[in-house]
């Protein structure tokens, strides 16, 4: 899972079909006119330079976003997350819209540029389309929220090189209540609209914002706040600074969190309080208003397919069972006692020589076996790449203040700037939700050669404009590629213990049991415990791994399928690649096509291979 540069949100940056062009273009190509090379660059940089105009428009909005890209414009500001304003970004959207139309000849662009031309077309008719969506979500919950978002922003994006950054950062401190107001009318909208969160949510979110109010400067128990020991620590390393000076921004820090974000969290606790008495046990998308048709919309853009909620849901039953006959080869090849595959997932899941032990060094331990496992597949990249990133990869640790609720991995992307690297985390909260069976997969699907460098390269191109390089992608594309990313190993000779092999097919059983669990809670309305039961029959993975996965999908409804059905395209690709090439198949060359045009939906990537098949031929 990745947290992306702008968040993910079914009215997002999210790709679809290009359905919007193609018939006018076939209209116009009956009498195609010939343009000349000066005139195809003249138009290419014209549009170009409009997209680029159109995404640091976006930018100068969005003081977050300047932020995770290394910008330091509104370094002391929060986003403006009200109503009003997405109303106003909407209309600015359409605007642009109508600007390219009519300012921009598709005819007259060279390839790339057309690619472009359509991907903003998609993405911006997609964005109007479904703003009637927006409130159907859950902006606070179990993964996400401001309350945990702020302190997560601050640590991991907000660098202080100086007295100017450190003061950016008590304002931004101090302008944490208008932001949690903001949120507050937002939730009040949807609490209007009968869009509250599962009851399970609540003791999760309201657990990690009591716990942001804890240590100094909020209490005396001689521990530091984790957001406080973060400022500290920066302004304690500035060397520009005297002691005095280091002294006073602490106390204004310390001041600010007392005056403003205390306030802020309480009021947020009292109301969150007050609305789990609203909460039900009902889990699906299909208890929203007109939750089918929005369900409906949020699987079209998760996958970027037509595929309806009971055609994946198939796809979900075909797959597992095929991954299961693999599973069963590997229980053989280790000798296990019998052919029960139930009884294998059981001694997989409970036999203490397959987790590390739940203690600091057991923790260490598995930090720097995943250390080890990123750098020696670093070693190999140059046997399936031609294009490899400039920016690197570091393993960390989930940090202590969202440990208990977050996911058991997740990747955060480099800076555009290069002043950061991308970060591959770990969950160690709890050692008995890691598995050491899956670590290998893990660590390619959210590192190298999965999200890292599928993201590092998109965000490193040359030849296209920002907003493919650095908006995020739809997740058919790039959690598509992670999952790619676990196989593609193997065929490296990685997985050398059949028990990594094992779990390497736990890891992509677990995608394809959430094609049949998405689709079932969203759509055929299952009960929480229903898909609990169902992962547990079909999937090894650890009781309290497979409970935050379920709560995941709930919260989240369709982007856990994008994963599955994005790589079953990569490899019908890959092997149409192979069929059509023969010994003229380089994967080297295939991999090329798939990461550097940015995420492109999947028919698109379709028409990259094709292309670089007829090209590859006449070799």
């Amino acid at each position: 899972m990745i947290k992306s540069i702008v968040k993910r949100s079914l009215t997002g940056i999210v790709l679809m079909l290009f359905a919007c062009n193609s018939q006018s273009q076939k209209e116009k190509s009956v009498e195609e006119t010939v343009y000349s090379a000066e005139e195809i660059k003249a138009e290419t940089e014209k549009a170009n330079q409009f997209f680029d105009k159109v995404f640091d428009d976006y930018v100068s909005r969005t003081p977050q976003t300047q932020t995770r890209l290394g910008i330091k414009k509104d370094y002391d500001k929060w986003n403006d997350i009200s109503d009003a304003h997405a109303q106003s970004e909407i209309a600015i959207t359409s605007a642009a819209l109508t600007e390219m139309k009519k300012e921009i000849n598709y005819d007259k662009l060279d390839e790339q540029a057309k690619i472009s031309y359509k991907l903003f077309d998609t993405q911006s008719t997609q964005e109007i389309e479904n703003f009637k969506w927006r409130f159907h979500n859950y902006p606070v919950n179990q993964l996400d929220g401001l309350h945990n978002d702020v302190p997560s922003f601050l640590i991991n994006f907000h660098r202080i090189d100086s007295l100017k950054d450190a003061k950016a950062y008590i304002a931004r401190i101090n302008r944490v209540t208008t932001l949690f107001d903001q949120l507050h009318e937002d939730l009040k909208i949807r609490e209007e609209k009968n869009i509250i969160p599962p009851r399970f949510v609540f003791p999760y979110v309201l657990a990690d914002a009591k716990g942001m109010l804890t240590g100094f400067p909020f209490d005396k128990s001689g521990k530091n706040n984790s957001l406080y020991e973060d400022f500290s620590s920066k302004v304690n390393a500035l060397k520009e600074c005297s002691a005095t000076e280091k002294k006073l921004l602490l106390q204004e820090a310390a001041e600010a969190m007392n005056k403003n974000m205390r306030p802020a969290y309480e009021k947020f606790i009292s109301y969150f309080t007050e609305l789990e008495k609203k909460a039900t046990d009902d889990d699906g998308a299909w208890k929203f208003p007109d939750g089918e048709a929005y369900y409906a919309a949020a699987l079209k853009t998760t996958t970027t397919t037509n595929l309806t909620a009971d055609e994946i849901h198939e796809i979900g039953l075909k797959e597992v069972a095929r991954i299961h006959a693999e599973m069963h080869a590997i229980m053989k090849k280790v000798n296990f006692k019998n052919d029960n595959l139930l009884e294998f997932f059981d001694f997989t899941r409970n036999d203490k020589q397959f987790y590390y032990t739940n203690d600091a060094k057991g923790k260490e331990g598995y930090r720097v076996k995943a250390v080890k496992i990123i750098e020696d597949m670093k070693a190999q990249l140059d046997a399936l790449f031609i294009t490899k990133p400039v920016a690197d990869i570091v393993v960390k640790p989930v940090e202590a203040f969202r440990e208990k609720s977050a996911a058991g991995a997740f990747y955060e992307e480099p800076a555009v700037d290069g002043t950061r690297p991308g970060t591959y985390y770990i969950n160690l909260y709890n050692m008995n939700d890691q598995v050491t069976t899956q670590m290998e997969a893990l660590a390619y699907h959210e590192g190298i050669p999965g999200h890292h460098m599928q993201i590092a390269i998109s965000q490193e191109l040359k030849n296209v404009p920002k907003f493919r390089r650095l908006g995020g992608g739809n997740v058919a594309y790039v959690e598509g590629w992670a999952l790619y990313s676990e196989l593609v190993p193997k065929e490296l000779g990685f997985y050398s213990d059949p028990y990594s092999d094992f779990g390497r097919l736990s890891m992509e059983v677990f995608r394809a049991a959430r094609l049949v669990v998405d689709t079932g809670i969203h759509s055929k309305k299952w009960t929480r415990k229903k898909a609990l039961q169902y992962f547990h029959d079909n999937t090894p993975n650890p009781e309290g791994d497979i409970r935050k996965e379920i709560e995941r999908y709930i919260v989240w409804p369709s982007q856990a399928t994008g994963y599955k059905i994005g790589m079953m395209k990569i490899m019908e690709l890959r092997q149409l690649a192979k069929e059509k090439l023969g010994t003229k198949f380089d994967i080297r060359e295939f991999h090329d096509v798939i990461l550097t045009s940015g995420p492109v939906p999947m028919n698109v990537l379709g028409d990259l291979v094709t292309a670089y098949i007829d090209k590859a031929s006449e070799k």
